[in-house]
């Protein structure tokens, strides 16, 4: 180990796991501000937390209105959380003359432009006959000057706060879609196009249905606030810890016992979590300071933690917001989507879970000692009602519900667990509450009598938790916590929207589709001709072209990814995607899937890779080493997607249909291939492998992963020496294990 890595190993406080999250998370990392400030912004988020709440369940308001709400909370927030520039010194707390509260005149005076902007549309829906302006139907197209002018500032300040909350990357590359919306003359070949002029561009992005008031805020505001604000209850009431216990359990007595806590956590833990960074640093402050005492390196510690948690975006059920965005893109339900993530998430733990259990056997490391594990009775005497809500939640989701309807159930099964108990009468108010929703939907209608049962009963013997109960201030807390998570992705959501306007006005998804699909093209050509031996060719230019345009679409996700939000980077490139692999036959959720894998996998590519330098920060590692790590361990999510290209009946739901034997097959050759392929990263299988033994299996691994009669046979061969050599290393050493 380096010196670094035979450091004591010690637990790290809950300051310093804070401080890390803080570091490596935008919804963490915020400015200081005066006392009454900061007591009238958290009141802003709660409020803010129970309007999104109680909406969920009691219904929408329209949406530009609700749109509208949405972003004032945002503005309000992210202008007095985020500064102009995020410099030394910049989030302590300063006075002068000219702040208010630690928040500078400026950040008011925009935070003021931003609310007035965002309400702007819902007052001026039907008009307002003393100012002129008319009925919004008739504006459609031709804004008047009060539209030009609230519409130039709210795209000019939602680009701001995507900035303040996730840096310049974003916003620059929004940028240069609102250039070529605008010039479109001036560019040559098939990027040219008659252009937009500034009043339409302006009126596109501004009012509803397309732009910043568009799908991604629509579900941003409408879904995926609501199940991030559960997964932090959730979290806060228990559950992460009893997910993380269960997990001890299960896997901690075996090799490399701790490594494989992290994954099977990890992998719990993303069922309740659409942040990388959070699922880092919540099961991490456990698992890598167990992983280096067990014997792991530092850097190997961090990369499996990183790794693990990354799946946190692809776990069903949450799966982050870019799921619910991808359920409206398709015009498919939510459920459509999480089934169809179910095996290439599994696809991701397995390899994960095999790189660290062959690095054990390599460094001989055992599991944890039977005192060490918690015990399952005392696990679940103490802890077994927070999973009610999570059950609640996916029962509701799987009835056929709203999701942010299923959110709502959850996150009040949350509060009931959390704070009412049987021997307090005054807290079952919460319970009551609920339970009196419930009967009022099922009466008109709007719960069946099974899911209206199992909530009541839910509701019931969540009142019986064991556990000290949470108060108030702390449930307000988790609640505060929620809302500023939520901030960058809400930021990115109504940034974003401006680049889905550009691309419905102008076409540039299909251009640059036809490009990358005509590019592949001519390349296949080229390489067909070299591996062609008169009539007999290695490969067909057809299945060429598709595995280039692969590639291509693959590396430009992973380049993009580096400081994009994995939300943000499937929005703009899945309309490049889309075109480009449908005309290759890829099946639409297949090429949706694709890319949303490879924007997760940009999250722990160095050198931008948040997850692994929070990691690295809690094992006290090298921190582009440990990305490195978290990389190689992550090749599972890497060769999934190419996977389920070649397979969709890997996904269940494809539209090319789902026959059981197929499945089982594809399935079979695509774990043979991840297994493959880490035992080419650790250099080791049955015993240490030799350099050319690991480049066979890396090879066979790849060939592997396009499940064929023909490809696997071929795999095999490739893999054969390397598997004869294995077996005749481990006969000699039967102790080697």
């Amino acid at each position: 180990m380096s010196e670094t890595d035979t450091k004591i190993v010690q637990e790290l406080t809950a300051e310093e796991l804070a401080a890390i999250e803080a570091k490596y998370d935008e919804g963490a990392h915020i400015r200081a501000v005066a006392p009454v400030a900061a007591k009238v912004l958290r009141a802003v988020a709660i409020i803010f937390a129970v309007y999104h709440y109680l909406t969920a369940g009691f219904g929408l308001p329209a949406d530009h209105w609700h749109m509208g709400w949405h972003l004032t909370g945002l503005f309000i927030l992210t202008y007095a959380f985020y500064p102009i520039l995020k410099t030394k010194g910049a989030f302590e707390r300063r006075s002068g003359p000219l702040r208010i509260g630690g928040i500078t005149i400026f950040d008011i005076l925009l935070m003021i432009l931003g609310v007035a902007s965002a309400l702007y549309v819902g007052l001026a829906w039907r008009g307002i006959d003393m100012l002129g302006i008319e009925e919004q139907t008739f504006r459609m197209g031709n804004p008047n000057n009060y539209d030009m002018f609230f519409g130039v500032i709210i795209i000019v300040l939602v680009l701001d706060i995507a900035r303040r909350t996730l840096g310049w990357v974003l916003p620059a590359i929004i940028s240069l879609f609102i250039i070529y919306a605008l010039f479109g003359p001036y560019f040559s070949g098939i990027l040219q196009h008659p252009g937009v002029k500034f009043r339409t561009f302006v009126s596109s992005m501004y009012f509803p249905q397309e732009g910043i008031f568009g799908v991604t805020l629509w579900v941003v505001s409408t879904i995926v606030f609501h199940f991030v604000l559960f997964g932090v209850i959730a979290q806060r009431t228990g559950l992460g810890q009893l997910f993380i216990d269960n997990a001890t359990i299960l896997a901690g007595r075996y090799t490399g016992g701790p490594a494989k806590v992290s994954v099977v956590s990890s992998a719990f833990f993303g069922t309740i979590s659409g942040s990388s960074v959070a699922n880092t640093v919540s099961t991490g402050a456990l698992t890598i300071p167990n992983m280096k005492r067990l014997g792991y390196p530092g850097h190997f510690a961090g990369g499996v933690e990183a790794a693990a948690s990354a799946g946190g975006q692809i776990t069903p059920p949450i799966m982050g917001a870019a799921a619910f965005i991808m359920a409206e893109f398709l015009e498919l339900p939510y459920t459509t989507i999480v089934i169809a993530a179910i095996f290439p998430a599994i696809l991701h733990y397995v390899g994960v879970f095999t790189v660290v259990h062959l690095m054990a056997r390599k460094l001989g490391l055992k599991g944890l000692a039977k005192e060490q594990l918690p015990q399952f009775a005392a696990v679940w005497r103490d802890g077994w009602a927070n999973i009610i809500p999570l059950v609640g939640l996916l029962w509701v989701l799987f009835s056929g519900y709203t999701p942010y309807m299923s959110a709502f159930c959850g996150i009040s099964l949350a509060l009931v667990a959390g704070m009412s108990r049987l021997h307090s009468p005054v807290t079952l108010a919460y319970a009551a509450a609920f339970g009196a929703f419930v009967v009022w939907k099922f009466m008109g209608g709007g719960f069946e009598l099974t899911t209206a049962a199992i909530l009541l009963v839910g509701t019931a013997v969540a009142t019986l938790n064991p556990q000290d109960r949470m108060k108030l201030p702390e449930m307000t807390d988790a609640m505060e916590l929620g809302v500023k998570y939520a901030l960058a992705v809400g930021a990115a959501s109504a940034a974003v929207g401006i680049v889905v306007g550009v691309i419905n006005t102008t076409g540039i998804g299909f251009r640059i589709g036809f490009m990358v699909t005509q590019g592949a093209g001519n390349l296949a050509t080229d390489i067909y001709a070299l591996l062609s031996f008169g009539e007999y060719a290695l490969f067909q230019i057809e299945d060429l072209q598709l595995f280039l345009s692969l590639a291509f679409i693959a590396i430009a996700c992973i380049l993009m990814g580096a400081g994009i939000p994995t939300t943000a980077l499937y929005i703009m490139l899945v309309s490049v995607a889309q075109p480009a692999l449908a005309q290759l036959g890829v099946p639409p959720i297949a090429s949706h899937l694709f890319v949303l894998y490879y924007g997760v996998v940009a999250e722990i590519t160095p050198p931008v890779c948040t997850s692994a330098y929070a990691a690295a920060a809690i094992a006290n590692s090298p921190p582009f080493k440990t990305g490195i790590s978290a990389f190689t361990l992550g090749l599972g999510k890497v060769v999934a997607p190419m996977a389920f290209v070649y397979a969709p009946v890997l996904l269940f739901v494809s539209s090319t249909g789902f026959d059981l034997w197929e499945f089982t097959y594809s399935a079979t050759s695509c774990i043979m291939g991840v297994v493959a392929l880490s035992s080419a990263v650790v250099g080791y299988w049955l015993a240490p492998m030799g350099t050319i033994n690991r480049i066979l299996c890396a090879f066979a691994g790849l060939v592997f992963i396009a499940p064929s009669l023909s490809a696997d046979l071929v795999a095999l061969i490739i893999a054969s020496p390397a598997i004869a050599m294995q077996v005749i290393a481990r006969r000699r050493s039967p102790l080697v294990a």
